[in-house]
């Protein structure tokens, strides 16, 4: 039976990342647990996406074609509903050394049509990760983890080009994805959050966070979540989301066969890189700026994502 339960402590916003107690972690059998349900939201504004001016990042042969066809490239840092759900947001329990089996998916980022897929990644600390390259380019794989004092570099690595799709024929899309690029995480003490972005394209981004146990859930496009099988006990909760500079933290009591229903409501963020987030209409700036390739280039139709210029740019 579902009900709402009193909260311990309050809401509050954080600049700094949290650091992780500990990774170990003991798998064992959860009978009678509860759950965490609710749903993370965004009051104020959505920020604009970002605008990348395809004169400075030229690739006339194919990830330049896929534009707002006016010499830009976007990049929606933040999917929300027009209610203010916001999609894509982690959130963790964080204070259980024990519980569930620690499974988490096969961490896999596939490059296709100049986009990096998925957005948001969850990880464990020394997993592997699979990098495949769908697009007829190459790209270049630049791993980082971050945090307030700095970032450090992970592993930078070129992703070969697609053996299966042709430049020729772009608009083919015979997404095969060859042989990967695999690597994996070693987070530094303290550090949890990774960026993936490639060198040549940086409207190619990958965001993640490092997990201590199995207690976490991404957000769907209405903002829900649901974490299950949570032994009794007094946790912290805490949802994240990599463009908003910092988490909200709430301690909640989750007792045996019992649902616990929560939000989170994080403040808009200001928009601060007005390099990127301004289209300015300028010939210098215009798709003919790209350049023109060596050879006759067909349409490239993307069938992962087709841009257009939104109206408040």
């Amino acid at each position: 039976m579902s009900t709402y339960k009193k909260i311990l402590g309050f809401f509050f916003s954080v600049s700094v990342m949290w650091n992780p107690a500990s990774w170990a972690y003991t798998e064992m059998a959860v009978t009678n647990g509860g759950a965490v349900t609710g749903q993370v939201m965004m009051k104020g504004k959505e920020p604009a996406p970002l605008a990348y001016n395809l004169a400075l990042y030229p690739d006339p042969a194919f990830c330049g074609r896929i534009s707002t066809g006016t010499g830009w490239r976007l990049y929606d840092q933040f999917q929300v509903s027009p209610e203010g759900a916001i999609q894509n947001a982690i959130v963790i329990l964080e204070g259980i050394d024990r519980g569930k089996p620690f499974d988490i998916p096969t961490a896999t980022v596939e490059a296709k049509d100049c986009v990096f897929s998925p957005g948001i990644l969850v990880v464990r600390n020394q997993q592997e990760i699979r990098f495949h390259n769908m697009d007829p380019v190459v790209h270049e794989v630049q791993m980082y983890e971050t945090a307030p004092n700095g970032s450090s570099i992970i592993f930078h690595r070129p992703l070969r080009m697609n053996p299966y799709h042709s430049l020729q024929e772009p608009q083919s899309h015979d997404h095969r994805p060859g042989e990967p690029m695999i690597d994996s995480f070693q987070f530094t003490k303290g550090r949890r959050i990774f960026l993936a972005e490639c060198g040549q394209h940086p409207y190619m981004q990958t965001w993640g966070l490092a997990v201590t146990n199995p207690y976490y859930a991404i957000t769907d496009a209405k903002g829900r979540f649901t974490i299950t099988d949570i032994p009794e006990g007094v946790y912290s909760l805490i949802a994240w989301h990599p463009w908003i500079g910092g988490i909200l933290q709430m301690k909640v009591v989750v007792l045996a066969n019992d649902t616990l229903k929560t939000q989170f409501i994080f403040d808009a963020p200001p928009e601060t890189d007005a390099s990127h987030t301004t289209m300015v209409q300028n010939p210098h700036f215009s798709i003919e700026a790209l350049g023109k390739a060596d050879k006759p280039v067909p349409e490239v139709i993307p069938d992962h994502e087709v841009q257009s210029s939104p109206q408040h740019h």
